[in-house]
């Protein structure tokens, strides 16, 4: 009978240790002395050879020693799509490149971790699509590595559907509003009109539009030295490069970005509250920045 106790107590930890998974929001690929030019054509092409889209790449920060490669894929796109709050922003995926003391370092967004963020309570209906979507990005990129070892925090995985920072900051279900439209197709034109002409200090990396359902993402640079990526990346770390761009996402009439002090938090999950209160400014920043892209005007 003591024998059977200690039999059902080894059986009931197991169940709880994989009940409570910490996640990380990236994964580390690989680091090399190559550079980070040669280092980007790889993962391109690795990328494309596994059936991904590449959709567009940038500096963050102005940097050339860090580069972002944004991509996506058919089925994680049509998969996605079916959240009907916001779940677009999880179409699209990128591969951060850090260049350091003639290393570059090669990681990516997590699909795990940030589709269950995304998508909440909805990841667990999608969820063999999902998992089968980051098995085959990692087989993609083991040309370029084989590390595939978490980095940048870790959460819970049943907390990231309900993820905050802390008491009384901001959950995925308190977007911010930047602009309402007379239609889909109007504030799409504005928009994209901004972005063009790179209002704000701004540029576009990427855009993804479902005109079926009248919903379009867009990937953002923010250029501004003062109070843009080159202000706050430095201070919370540029390892989570992929972290980057922000985004905008149009939904019918009305276009919304996730709040700083959750995306932010969400992307840097181990900031501690004096690091955070370094870029105390940065949310309101970035919300003044992608509003002045979503209404027209100078």
């Amino acid at each position: 009978m003591k024998n059977l106790f200690f039999v059902a107590l080894f059986v009931f930890a197991g169940v709880l240790s994989l009940s409570s998974q910490d996640l990380a929001p990236y994964l580390r690929v690989a680091e090399t002395g190559e550079s980070i030019q040669k280092v980007s054509e790889k993962v391109t092409e690795a990328l494309q050879m596994g059936g991904f889209e590449v959709l567009g790449t940038y500096h963050p920060a102005n940097r050339s020693s860090l580069k972002v490669i944004a991509f996506t894929r058919a089925d994680l796109k049509n998969t996605v799509i079916r959240v009907a709050d916001r779940g677009a922003l999880g179409a699209v995926m990128k591969v951060g490149l850090v260049a350091k003391d003639g290393r570059v370092t090669v990681s990516y967004t997590n699909p795990d971790y940030l589709l269950r963020a995304y998508l909440q309570d909805h990841y667990a209906t999608h969820q063999g699509a999902l998992e089968t979507f980051a098995t085959d990005l990692k087989a993609a990129l083991s040309p370029v590595g084989n590390e595939f070892a978490p980095f940048g925090g870790t959460v819970d995985a049943e907390k990231l559907k309900k993820y905050h920072y802390k008491m009384m900051m901001p959950y995925f279900t308190d977007p911010v509003t930047l602009g309402e439209y007379a239609s889909f197709e109007a504030g799409l034109r504005l928009i994209e009109g901004n972005l063009k002409a790179k209002k704000g200090n701004t540029v576009q990396v990427y855009q993804l539009v479902y005109p079926d359902n009248k919903v379009a993402v867009f990937g953002v640079g923010l250029k501004s030295q003062e109070d843009g990526e080159a202000y706050f990346l430095p201070k919370i770390g540029a390892e989570h490069a992929a972290a980057l761009p922000y985004e905008i996402i149009l939904q019918g009439n009305k276009a919304t970005m996730l709040h700083g002090k959750y995306r932010i938090a969400l992307h840097w999950p181990d900031l501690t509250m004096g690091t955070f209160m370094k870029i105390m400014s940065t949310p309101g920043d970035i919300e003044d920045t992608l509003e002045g892209l979503c209404t027209p005007g100078l």
